[in-house]
């Protein structure tokens, strides 16, 4: 009698491991799968995946509308242009043709040769305030590069429509407001469309990003312009022009974006959807949580009521 308890009690005790780990299956079951968090890109100036991703700024612009039809599908999240494992050989990895998407599948529409990008405005010689938002800060690098003057966005971008060198570098940015601050002087040269080119290495993964801001940069007021005013009899300082008056001010829409401030003092983003997006993810976590710890006791109670009735028999 005594041995044929122990048996029951060990079948019991196997009856609930099993039913504890059916309900470990069952609750994974429940759980939808969890999306991976992305991490960042310029919206100062507006990168193509900033202004085109279905929770970017401006995806219903003509140039982000052909994106997606020539993806299949919408591109992915704005934030998410990652390759793993370049370790600096850029050139190598991601090939002309192909700088905006990096070669990825859910990116390459964003390679369309096309001359209207949602993009931002900018003077010839002005210094051009950078805010790379970081939905995951990572501490790394950021190369910035510009395209050469002759540039034609109606062609495929490749290695050398871009400067050899980077024109600025920054290590491990400040980060406020969820966005990396830099700054980049846009050369006197530089006239017409545009493009700023950002990698961004970091250091605390094995991940390097890459983004494309379409410019269209403006050239400085003559030389002869100021003598001949100079030259003219004294009168009152003329007030800023309606024009003036807006490239100065902050921009309304990314599709007329002007110079912004030195990047000490501009001002937050307000692009910042996939951060709420992660807040969200992490209130559903939480409440997967929740219920596979629930589900997950309401099966050892039953097991362990089971064991008891066995052992009373």
């Amino acid at each position: 009698m005594q041995a044929r308890q122990e048996v029951v009690v060990k079948s019991a005790r196997s009856l609930a491991a099993i039913a504890a780990a059916g309900g470990v299956v069952a609750v994974t079951a429940l759980l939808p799968a969890v999306p991976a968090l992305a991490h960042g890109a310029p919206t100062t100036p507006i990168s193509r995946t900033a202004a085109c991703a279905p929770n970017g700024e401006e995806p219903g612009a003509a140039a982000c509308r052909a994106a997606a039809k020539a993806n299949g599908a919408n591109i992915g999240s704005f934030d998410n242009l990652r390759i793993a494992n370049v370790n600096g050989k850029d050139k190598s990895v991601v090939p002309d043709g192909h700088l905006c998407s990096g070669g990825l599948p859910n990116y390459k529409g964003l390679d369309l040769a096309r001359d209207d990008w949602p993009s931002t405005k900018v003077t010839a010689g002005a210094t051009l305030a950078v805010r790379y938002q970081g939905t995951i800060p990572h501490k790394g690098s950021f190369r910035l590069y510009l395209t050469k003057q002759g540039y034609d966005p109606t062609k495929a971008l490749t290695w050398d429509d871009l400067t050899s060198s980077p024109v600025a570098t920054f290590k491990d940015p400040t980060f406020s407001d969820g966005s990396y601050r830099m700054s980049v002087k846009i050369p006197k040269d530089r006239s017409g469309a545009q493009l700023l080119y950002v990698v961004w290495e970091t250091s605390s993964t094995p991940d390097t990003y890459y983004s494309c801001s379409d410019l269209v940069v403006k050239g400085k007021p003559a030389a002869v312009v100021a003598t001949s005013r100079t030259a003219a009899s004294p009168s009152p300082s003329p007030s800023p022009s309606p024009s003036r008056k807006k490239e100065s001010a902050a921009p309304a829409k990314l599709t007329s974006r002007t110079t912004a401030p030195p990047a000490t003092t501009d001002p937050a983003p307000d692009l910042n959807p996939v951060a709420s997006d992660s807040v969200d993810d992490g209130r559903a976590q939480l409440g997967h949580l929740i219920i596979a710890g629930a589900l997950l006791v309401i099966a050892l109670a039953g097991a362990a009521a089971l064991t008891t009735r066995l052992r009373s028999r």
